[in-house]
């Protein structure tokens, strides 16, 4: 029976992983950032540029803390996911400011901008599909929860394999601070969608993204 004692040891830390995460992501989903940016007459250039200076900052901070070799860099894993959604719900704002919209995000907004393309299964309950439109919908409090539980567990299976990169931190830190690139891009471009479709009034709290733009 022994055997079977380090795969429960797993899934205690996976699971401790996975609640970790959870509040993080709910932390981060329950603070929509302020931003200076106005309604730009060419909104996707503006958020274009924005994308990009997001995406180079998120790259640097991983890579910075992806760094410390061997057990210590464990312990960064989770920062370092901090500190890359911190960025990109700055660079959400940022876009939604430039497309006009800023005053009406919510927790809802944020989950599907920052997790879309990395949790689409957790994600489920946000969207309505209306015709060839996705709505997205401003969840309560209950079900943002729910929400960000799958989101933490759908990452934390995903971070198992990337706590390799720590025990080759030079290679590791350049790897990391590429996926960090191209994740901050892969949120950029939901928003863009997002923000770029046909807005209903804000007092119907729903958003219409269109799908062809999102890949």
């Amino acid at each position: 029976m022994s055997h079977h004692v380090p795969a429960r040891r797993v899934d205690a830390a996976n699971d401790r992983l996975g609640e970790r995460l959870t509040r993080a992501v709910l932390d981060i989903a329950g603070h929509v950032p302020e931003t200076d940016e106005q309604a730009s007459r060419t909104p996707e250039r503006r958020a274009q540029a924005i994308a990009s200076a997001a995406a180079s900052k998120a790259a640097f901070a991983a890579g910075s803390l992806a760094l410390p070799p061997g057990p210590l860099g464990w312990f960064t894993l989770v920062p370092e996911l901090v500190a890359i959604w911190r960025i990109q719900s700055q660079m959400v704002a940022d876009i939604a400011g430039v497309y006009g919209v800023r005053a009406d995000l919510t927790r809802s907004h944020m989950l599907y901008c920052l997790f879309r393309h990395a949790a689409a299964q957790a994600l489920r309950d946000v969207g309505v599909q209306v015709g060839a439109r996705l709505l997205i919908q401003d969840l309560p409090v209950r079900l943002v929860e729910k929400v960000a539980a799958k989101i933490g567990l759908s990452l934390s299976k995903r971070l198992v394999g990337r706590g390799i990169t720590r025990w080759l931190p030079v290679v590791g830190a350049l790897g990391v601070g590429a996926y960090a690139y191209y994740d901050t891009g892969q949120v950029a471009r939901t928003a863009i969608a997002l923000f770029s479709g046909e807005a209903p009034p804000a007092s119907r709290r729903t958003w219409h993204l269109r799908r062809a733009s999102t890949g």
